[in-house]
């Protein structure tokens, strides 16, 4: 129940403090950045009719998406092939006995603690964050990796406070040089390890928040670059530019908003040819997807200098930039293509017909998806040629170097061959790393509902992270939809917190290959499948923006949820709004800048408030995460590292619910600055409590 009233002045005021709070975070993140967390794998969610939905930018089938239509087949391709073309497991991790880590699970009997870490010499920070440990109600674990073939001395702290005892299961111990003892772990190998990441630099990518770009979109900051190739107003050049993002950037938009990363669309000259979809329509190159000379800038976006301006402007404001680079093809008006035929795979299925993907070859056939054109005018880079995958590399590199970007979205990962990616990220390390000082960001977008084809990449030598798709379309049932329950969205979130193991996920619920999230979250969902691509509604029967509240609210608490958990939450452009949209290019539409609705006004603020929130409170960026208690609509979780614990209260109902599972206790609420009284909190419909113990003064 509320304790006080805590209204919009109260609030006000809270998230003033909070904010004051945040600016520090720099400071905080340089002193105390620490190492990513580990995992298991389990759980599957729902998965689409096809894992590649139509766009221009890719080219394929549109499937078989409707308003109407239901979930179909599975993803067949669970195993993607390594880079001798057979099927199975990746190769093992590369890396140094130094940097071996082995998963090793620390136990301690549960005789009623409130709560338990381990601390020991596992980690650099070991002895001062250690390991939150979890309870079955008979014992406390908790998996760590340690180091390989090394001795570790550890000790479990109780309750969060100076006790602290030795491993009553462990008789070997050594003094710990203030008069007792520390438990001491042998030495250990294991046949399966995974590679400390060995982050450099003054940036913990957990604690990123990134905002998706969509630059020709987005704002338009010259109209000297301007020019129409004569297509279709929805699928030809807007206008937005490099000089556009660089004004808001200096305006303080991002900053204001509470995000600190930029994902931009690719920078590369495209064509100026225009290009026909399956749906008939013919589009411009104003995704960025459709490259023709790889060693010059999009002149529609700016000058090479204009970039970089932007990439300064965004460093002066602690803002990350995030190049999404496209490798895994080139339009074929490129002079690379005319000169080098054999560094792409032929557009001939060797069977009579072509290789376009979705039509003679196959997206899912773990041979066929590596040689695919996506469409009959992009060809594909065969990476088995060491002097193609050598070209491509050597440009991304450069691209680094010209630019001074601190990451890349890497599109479309299985599609390529593995070998790319270890060369990426090798010369990442010898080329890039050692001059910055700071860890590149590399994270991969593998459109599909397979966790284990998503977590293939996710590995020290290749990818650090990837967009966590089966998440986004568990949320966009069980949040946005209404179709699935929150024991639903719980259960799968338990098994999917540690799948990926340390890898640094990307979390979303909105992307420029679906339609807009709102649509979703109306009180009649517009689509009843979440994996629509939207495309039936996308040049006719264009929707609307939903009037009213409740699905602002809805999307809001989806943005919650993700704001509050681990993994790098992502805000397409426009969804801190809830722009509408139905499928490409309508989820495409030119940024909103005013005249908002009251729904809008209501999702935009609550955006900021959970950028301040989050940024304000560890536990939320790179705890552990444990639920506490779930029912159809109400869903109760804590968040815990070292520093704190976090509890967070979800009703997604559309009336008031008491939502259990919360510590007796009196705790703020962060979102409203009120006083809350657990253990039975009240909850407002579609809306959520993050509760902290007040600080007293």
């Amino acid at each position: 129940m509320d304790l006080t009233a805590g209204g919009p002045a109260a609030s006000v005021e809270h998230m003033s403090r909070l904010r004051l709070l945040a600016s520090f975070l720099p400071v905080l993140v340089t002193a105390c950045a620490d190492p990513p967390l580990g995992g298991e794998e389990t759980g599957q969610a729902t998965t689409p009719p096809d894992t590649t939905p139509y766009d221009p930018s890719v080219g394929g089938s549109a499937g078989t998406y409707s308003t109407t239509g239901t979930d179909s087949t599975p993803d067949s391709d669970t195993t993607p092939t390594t880079t001798d073309g057979t099927t199975g497991e990746p190769p093992p991790p590369m890396c140094d006995d130094a940097q071996k880590r082995c998963d090793h699970v620390f136990t301690y009997p549960d005789n009623g603690e409130s709560s338990v870490d381990v601390m020991g010499s596992f980690a650099a920070d070991g002895w001062t964050a250690g390991a939150p440990m979890t309870s079955d109600g008979t014992n406390w674990t908790a998996t760590v990796p340690v180091p390989w073939d090394t001795a570790v001395q550890y000790k479990f702290r109780v309750d969060g406070s100076d006790m602290w005892i030795v491993d009553p299961a462990n008789a070997n111990s050594v003094d710990d040089g203030f008069g007792g003892k520390n438990s001491l772990l042998a030495p250990t190998t294991c046949e399966e390890f995974s590679c400390d990441s060995a982050l450099i630099g003054t940036f913990d990518w957990r604690d990123s928040v990134i905002y998706f770009v969509f630059v020709d979109r987005f704002n338009n900051g010259n109209k000297g670059n301007d020019k129409l190739i004569g297509v279709e107003a929805a699928a030809d050049w807007y206008g937005g530019d490099w000089a556009g993002v660089t004004a808001k950037i200096e305006e303080g938009y991002f900053n204001e908003l509470g995000v600190n990363t930029l994902w931009l669309t690719v920078p590369m000259d495209n064509t100026n040819d225009q290009g026909i979809g399956t749906d008939g329509y013919f589009y411009s190159a104003y995704h960025g997807y459709w490259p023709s000379d790889l060693d010059q800038p999009e002149e529609h976006f700016g000058t090479l200098q204009e970039l970089k301006d932007l990439v300064a402007s965004a460093h002066a404001h602690d803002l990350k930039v995030i190049l999404d680079y496209a490798m895994n093809h080139m339009h074929d008006s490129a002079a690379v293509y005319a000169d080098h035929k054999d560094w792409f795979w032929p557009n001939d299925n060797g069977q009579g017909g072509d290789c376009v993907c979705g039509a003679g070859c196959s997206w899912e056939d773990t041979v066929q998806n590596k040689r695919c054109w996506f469409t009959d005018y992009l060809p594909d880079f065969n990476f088995e040629n060491a002097a193609a995958r050598k070209f491509s590399v050597d440009n991304a590199i450069k691209w680094i170097k010209d630019t001074g970007v601190d990451g890349f979205r890497l599109d479309a990962v299985k599609h390529i061959a593995d070998q790319w990616l270890f060369d990426m990220r090798a010369r990442v390390k010898s080329d890039i790393e050692p001059t910055t000082m700071e860890h590149f960001y590399m994270v991969g977008e593998t459109f599909t509902g397979q966790q284990d084809t998503i977590k293939y990449y996710v590995r020290p030598d290749m990818l650090d992270g990837q967009f966590d798709f089966p998440l986004r379309m568990q949320m966009a049932t069980s949040v946005l939809m209404r179709s699935d329950s929150m024991t639903s969205l719980a259960g799968f979130m338990d098994q999917n917190d540690t799948y990926y193991g340390s890898g640094i996920m990307s979390t979303f619920i909105g992307n420029h290959d679906i339609p807009r999230a709102i649509h979703l979250a109306e009180d009649t969902p517009l689509w009843d499948n979440q994996w629509t691509d939207g495309k039936d509604k996308a040049w006719n029967g264009k929707p609307p923006l939903p009037g009213g509240t409740s699905a602002f609210q809805r999307l809001g608490l989806a943005f919650t949820i993700l704001y509050t958990t681990k993994g790098a939450p992502l805000v397409y452009y426009g969804d801190e709004i809830g722009m509408p949209g139905a499928g490409d290019p309508d989820n495409r539409r030119p940024m909103q800048w005013t005249n908002y609705s009251a729904g809008q006004d209501l999702l935009l603020q609550q955006i900021k408030d959970l950028g301040v929130i989050r940024a304000a409170h560890s536990a939320l960026r790179r705890g552990t995460r444990k639920t506490l208690s779930v029912a159809a609509d109400t869903f109760a979780y804590e968040m815990k590292d070292a520093m704190e614990t976090v509890y967070v209260a979800i009703n997604r109902g559309d009336s008031e619910a008491t939502v259990t599972g919360v510590p007796a206790g009196s705790y703020m609420d962060e979102l409203t600055g009120a006083m809350v009284e657990g253990a039975n909190v009240s909850v407002p419909a579609r809306s959520a409590r993050i509760l902290v113990v007040p600080v007293m003064p």
